[in-house]
């Protein structure tokens, strides 16, 4: 089966996750699928794109999924991973990628919902970035995502409490561009694309990635970049990062050692 439904709708693209009874994680076929899709519309000059679960979805998506991560001594985020490459391909997409949010949002979903370049959710959808629960050491990149969109203090916040922030607390935090109704939510984001959609595709286009470039306009030395990549190699080969799969895997509350 199909782990992305895809579809062009009245010019829109139409991505939908597809995998309910693995609550959507972003399996390593999922986000490949993801990508595949994306670069299925760029040939086709899709201008936008919509990016969505099933209707009325309990959970959009649950993030990770655990049991296909690394296990120690293995970057669980590493460069070329599927999900890093698809999230890069919402970035670089060249029209804007908007995810539709009903239901709740978890770990690196809540990554995919923020590196939307829009999202529009309604009054069940909750965000919760939870990497610290499993001992995971995010990387770099995600967590500009973050400070990019909602700013360093609520970025430190949402990652160091794992804590689901609720619909209209991620309104205020710049999460969501528009809270609407579930009643609303697709009559509403489908309007918003077509109104994107009626505007030049190359002015917007371009403004996209400008927007890109500019948001990722934050050099660091070789130094600093290294001691990044040390940071994170402590966490992925520790015990506490063991202990976090291994509790996940069993049904557990983890035991973290700080070690």
């Amino acid at each position: 089966m199909d782990q992305i439904l895809s579809e062009v709708k009245d010019g829109i693209g139409v991505l939908t996750l597809n995998n309910p009874a693995r609550r959507n994680a972003l399996s390593l076929e999922l986000c490949g699928e993801i990508s595949a899709a994306l670069e299925d519309f760029k040939a086709k000059k899709v201008p936008v794109i919509i990016l969505r679960a099933e209707k009325n979805a309990r959970v959009w998506s649950a993030g990770h999924d655990i049991t296909q991560l690394p296990k120690v001594h293995h970057d669980p985020l590493a460069y070329d991973s599927p999900m890093e490459v698809a999230f890069r391909a919402i970035q670089t997409y060249p029209g804007p990628v908007i995810a539709m949010i009903q239901g709740s949002v978890w770990g690196g979903a809540t990554d995919l919902a923020v590196t939307c370049d829009l999202a529009v959710g309604d009054e069940t959808a909750t965000f919760a970035i939870t990497p610290v629960k499993m001992g995971l050491p995010y990387n770099a990149s995600g967590i500009m995502h973050f400070i990019n969109r909602v700013g360093s203090n609520i970025a430190k916040e949402m990652f160091f409490t794992a804590e689901p922030v609720k619909a209209e607390r991620a309104y205020h935090f710049g999460i969501l561009n528009h809270l609407v109704s579930s009643r609303e939510i697709e009559e509403f984001t489908f309007n918003l694309a077509r109104t994107i959609a009626g505007n030049s595709p190359l002015a917007v286009s371009v403004i996209k990635e400008q927007f890109r470039i500019l948001s990722e306009a934050h050099p660091i030395s070789p130094e600093a970049f290294e001691r990044i990549q040390a940071l994170r190699r402590k966490v992925y080969n520790s015990g506490d990062y063991e202990e976090g799969i291994k509790a996940f895997m069993e049904k557990r509350k983890p035991r973290f050692k700080g070690d």
